[in-house]
């Protein structure tokens, strides 16, 4: 067992990753230790050390801004006085203060979108002697890559990210010192459309940012400036052609990116733009890498290409070889399903040009042409598919010369589950891998068709995605793009980063939903879920302006409009939220997607109302705004009474989403909450037990059933097959989940198969089959899984499961199996931590360290 603290990171990022100059520290304590009284922190290059400090704090530390390049920990526990911890990198940095400024490729003309080259923009200079240290720090309007002497640095993918431009642009730093030399050197700069000007969207709209990239680099060699983007630099249009949707065309009888001097013709002045970098930040999320390969499962031939299936679908794109002799032109279609002859189709990707009343390209198509001895991976574009189809193939195509490669921001694995049924071990596979499909820098509604940061769907899988990832860094960095893109009046548009930036964009529809309930309250969802995730305060603190905002927003809404189907005037009224642009349940089972922002969504947008500025009070309360709280709380009740005397009364007639809703949000009273539960359970036998929930209540259905006295009918929900279900999809060779429950059926495909939003049921696995729950409000000292719930729920002919969690104080596991109708569970309570176990036999609560119990049950 370890003597000494272990995990060490600086802010949320794993260790090596530049955090900024005031980084927060956290460890887990060693094995066996039930409290941490004190801790001492030591830096070294140049050593320092805290003293020994005392404090039970182990995650979140702060620190005086210091410079180092490594730290230790050691703390004192109930077990006494621990080992050194072993150093970890010092990684905390400071943005430059440079003359650097924007520099633009030489571009008379702006080709169409999906025609426009990625360009070379270049600088060389002459160094007299070695070199010790040197960092390059770059970023860029646009995707680039970073070549040193002809070298390419790191391994980070589709940098800078997807920011909201005008205000937040992500800069990272480079150590190239190992790859300059005395003389002659190069630096140079690839830069390709990405998401600044490239398509992306519902509408597949370019020049969202503006309609020029632009690159942005400085370089410091032995602590001094030496080299800066501005006059000086060159251009060159480069031998790819690249596009975010349509995909990629790269030419390698070209020459490569980095490997042409200055000397070679075709190098035009680059155009320095006026303005520095006054909208620079450090990046605080993990970077987008190549995660993982995967190798074909079958490869079909038909005349002049093959179909090669990966079994699996997924975010990334594909890596060539063979690509034919000197001169072969090979087209590649990304897709998630085959036609009726076996081909790629990429048809039911396609959206609707509501301008020109015409199905729009769905893109995913990449070309290349062959110099004869060339490996094709396109690092400019990425597709969602399961299967390739190469087209113009002179001969056949081998199993070891084509390989996928998964791309998405690097979340560490924090959850794992198994259990007794290997349909609910697949269904938990298919969530993790939406996730994955869906976490390419922001997270989106699907890798293929928008690929765009949906406020919504964030806000109803957070809490599900942080029991499987971490993913406080990621979603901190996107609500800093939620903020910035928020309106004037508190609004928060349909997704972020918006393309329209903090207002309209002057597109009818998109102008009109924005400030949906369910989306737009992610300003405050989404914070909150952080914080019982991973007990980060600064999240809320530096939220809570948004978070203010958005309420105002929808309360005003609430008090000074009034839906025009609703004439009579009653005191309740201006906390009846009726009025504006809305999704509402969306999606349900059987009703047709028709979004209308006349339509009356009061039951939906009231319920939102209540809930966020419930969550705002408690907020308010953690961070010592007292008045924030009592405001935020009377706003709470004025809309939870609203809700109750507009709706309750006709709630027997509804659907299941807003019986889920109803109960989740706390919005019936006790006195009849037995009747709405028991009214939301006749609803689902009257469906078969089968979903009858959409968009935002699907995640909501299980735990609101089980949580009811209903734990029965969550299993046949969770294991029922036919239209609509989870298991349903899974067995019409489903390996994410859908967007439409019937996405798949027949011969016929209907919208977006990489969808998690319907997977955010997949939580239900962790908080109530294996039973690791979080306190539903928790304090300063229970956030984080610093205390916790164990609460196993066995049913659905179950006999076994099991599930790990990496909490902040590390790992929590729960394993437990049936022996007749007796349960024996096993707990690990990571240290520093305590965990309240409740079983039909009674609650108990445990402190750190490996624990049994046994109890009578009455399976379900």
């Amino acid at each position: 067992m370890s003597t000494a603290p272990t995990r060490l990171r600086l802010d949320h990022l794993t260790p090596g990753r530049p955090s900024g100059p005031r980084p927060r520290l956290s460890w887990w304590l060693p094995g066996g230790a039930a409290v941490q009284h004190a801790y001492e922190v030591r830096l070294t290059g140049p050593d320092w050390t805290s003293g020994r400090c005392e404090s039970d704090r182990s995650m979140l530390v702060e620190l005086p801004e210091r410079e180092a390049t490594a730290w230790q920990v050691r703390v004192w526990t109930d077990l006494g006085e621990s080992d050194w911890s072993e150093p970890a990198p010092w990684t905390a940095v400071t943005l430059p203060t440079t003359s650097a400024t924007w520099v633009e490729p030489h571009e008379p003309v702006v080709a169409p979108p999906g025609q426009r080259p990625a360009y070379q923009l270049r600088h060389e200079f002459t160094l007299t002697g070695p070199v010790g240290t040197a960092t390059a720090w770059a970023t860029a309007h646009g995707i680039y890559e970073l070549f040193v002497n002809g070298t390419r640095v790191g391994d980070l993918e589709l940098t800078p990210g997807f920011t909201a431009y005008r205000k937040r642009v992500q800069v990272e730093p480079f150590d190239v010192g190992s790859l300059l030399r005395p003389g002659v050197n190069s630096v140079e700069l690839l830069v390709s459309d990405g998401w600044f000007r490239g398509r992306h969207g519902f509408e597949r709209a370019a020049d969202g940012f503006g309609d020029r990239v632009a690159a942005w680099l400085t370089l410091a060699i032995d602590g001094t400036t030496a080299v800066t983007t501005g006059p000086g630099w060159w251009s060159r249009p480069s031998r790819i052609t690249a596009d975010l949707m349509d995909g990629q065309t790269t030419d390698f009888r070209l020459p490569a990116p980095g490997s042409v001097s200055l000397d070679a013709p075709g190098w035009d002045p680059a155009r320095v733009r006026e303005g520095g970098p006054e909208q620079l930040v450090l990046t605080e999320a993990p970077p987008v890498r190549r995660i993982e390969e995967i190798p074909p499962v079958s490869i079909t031939r038909f005349p002049g290409g093959v179909v090669v299936d990966f079994g699996q679908n997924l975010n990334g794109w594909v890596r060539l070889a063979d690509l034919g002799p000197a001169g072969t032109r090979l087209r590649l279609t990304h897709g998630e399903h085959l036609g009726p002859d076996g081909r790629v189709t990429t048809d039911h990707l396609r959206a609707f040009d509501f301008a020109s009343g015409e199905l729009l390209p769905a893109g995913q198509v990449d070309t290349v042409v062959s110099a004869g001895r060339d490996v094709f991976e396109p690092r400019h574009t990425t597709h969602g598919f399961r299967y390739v189809q190469v087209d113009g193939l002179p001969g056949g195509l081998a199993a070891s010369d084509v390989t996928a490669v998964v791309v998405h921001t690097d979340l560490p694995v924090a959850g794992t589950f198994a259990c007794g049924d290997a349909r609910l071990e697949a269904l938990h596979r298919a969530a993790v891998w939406s996730l994955r499909g869906n976490a390419c820098d922001v997270p989106t509604d699907c890798p293929q068709r928008e690929r765009s940061g949906f406020t919504g769907d964030w806000q109803v899988y957070v809490a599900a995605a942080a029991l499987t990832h971490d993913v406080a860094g990621f979603s901190r960095k996107w609500l800093r793009d939620l903020a910035a893109d928020q309106w004037p009046d508190g609004r928060v548009p349909t997704i972020t980063p918006d393309p329209a930036g903090d207002g309209p964009s002057g597109n009818a529809f998109p102008d009109a939903m924005a400030g949906s309930a369910g989306w737009g309250d992610a300003a405050v969802l989404v914070p909150w879920e952080l914080w019982r995730a991973y007990g980060d305060r600064e999240v809320l603190a530096g939220q809570y302006e948004s978070m203010v905002r958005w309420v105002e927003y929808a309360a005003a809404a609430a008090r000074e409009r009034r839906h025009p189907d609703r004439v009579r005037s009653a005191p309740h009224d201006e906390f009846l939220w009726d009025t504006g642009g809305h999704f509402g349940e969306w999606l349900e089972p059987g009703v047709p997607p028709h979004p209308d922002p006349t339509a009356d969504h009061g039951i939906v947008a009231t319920a939102y109302l209540a809930r966020s500025a419930r969550v705002l009070g408690r907020v308010a309360a953690l961070l010592g705004h007292a008045a924030d709280a009592v405001r935020f709380g009377r706003l709470a009740d004025g809309a939870r009474d609203a809700w109750q005397r507009e709706y309750l009364g006709t709630l027997g007639e509804s659907t299941q989403g807003n019986h889920v809703r109803a109960l989740a949000f706390g919005l019936v009273p006790s006195r009849l909450r037995d009747a709405v539960a028991g009214r939301l359970a006749s609803l689902v036998a009257e469906a078969g037990d089968h979903v009858g929930t959409g968009f935002l209540t699907t995640g909501l259905l299980l735990p609101t059933l089980a949580d009811h006295g209903y734990l029965d009918v969550a299993y046949r929900v969770l294991l029922s097959t036919g239209i609509p279900s989870w298991l349903e999809m899974l067995d019409r060779g489903a390996t994410t989940f859908w967007e439409r429950w019937d996405a798949v059926d027949g011969g016929e495909v209907r919208g977006s198969l990489n969808h998690y939003s319907k997977g955010a049921a997949m939580s239900f696995l962790y908080t109530h089959i294996a039973g690791i729950r979080l306190p539903a409000d928790p304090g300063p000292d229970e956030a984080g899984y610093r205390r916790f719930v164990i609460q196993p729920s066995p049913g659905g002919g179950l006999r076994r499961a099991e599930a790990e969690h990496l909490s902040p104080y590390g790992p929590i596991r729960s394993s437990w199996h049936l022996d007749a109708d007796e349960l024996r569970l096993t707990v690990d309570v990571p240290p520093g931590t305590r965990a309240e176990i409740r079983l039909p036999g009674g609650t108990t609560t445990e402190g750190p360290g490996r624990h049994t119990f046994t109890s009578r049950v009455c399976p379900q």
